[in-house]
């Protein structure tokens, strides 16, 4: 069981108490963002589902990202990234979105893209015919092995949908 302070409790509590749910949409981290939201002892009160979508056929058949936006940009991209996180919250009909695509390496980098390039997106679904759903997506580039890349993308991911709630609920106090 994760302590207190730990990204995955605090975000799990965060979500309890909005009563909000979340989907998540993993390429790099392989399901580790899934995983870690179900390391917390009744995640099941706001987690849907993970989808691990790891090609570009998987991205476009389970979440509908586009094939203009795969084409022109890469799976590795700011468009893409976007699109899964509101696939994942569509698909899954929740309140929140969250998605991950990069290069974990210790291959596959270029110098438009290095090692450790990652895109990851958070989407919220606002009430119907209010026109508020949002989606951002934040870019980084992390340093380490594989296995530390995609911890770090993993927990940042979760962090970027904790601070993308806090800011909602701010807006709306």
């Amino acid at each position: 069981m994760p302590d207190s302070d730990a990204i995955e409790k605090r975000l799990g509590d965060a979500l309890r108490e909005t009563d909000a749910t979340i989907a998540v949409a993993e390429s790099c981290t392989g399901g580790l963002v899934g995983s870690l939201l179900t390391d917390v002892p009744g995640s099941s009160d706001y987690f849907d589902r993970s989808l691990v979508t790891y090609s570009s056929r998987a991205k476009r058949t389970l979440l509908a990202v586009s094939r203009e936006s795969l084409d022109a940009h890469g799976a590795v991209s700011e468009p893409v990234a976007r699109e899964m996180a509101r696939g994942a919250r569509d698909t899954a009909d929740t309140t929140w979105g969250v998605a991950t695509t990069g290069i974990a390496g210790p291959d596959g980098g270029t110098d438009e893209k290095p090692v450790g390039t990652v895109f990851i997106g958070v989407a919220h679904a606002a009430p119907w015919t209010t026109g508020d759903s949002t989606s951002t997506v934040e870019h980084h580039v992390l340093g380490g092995t594989r296995e530390e890349i995609k911890e770090k993308i993993a927990r940042r991911a979760l962090a970027a949908v904790l601070d993308a709630l806090r800011d909602r609920e701010q807006e709306t106090t």
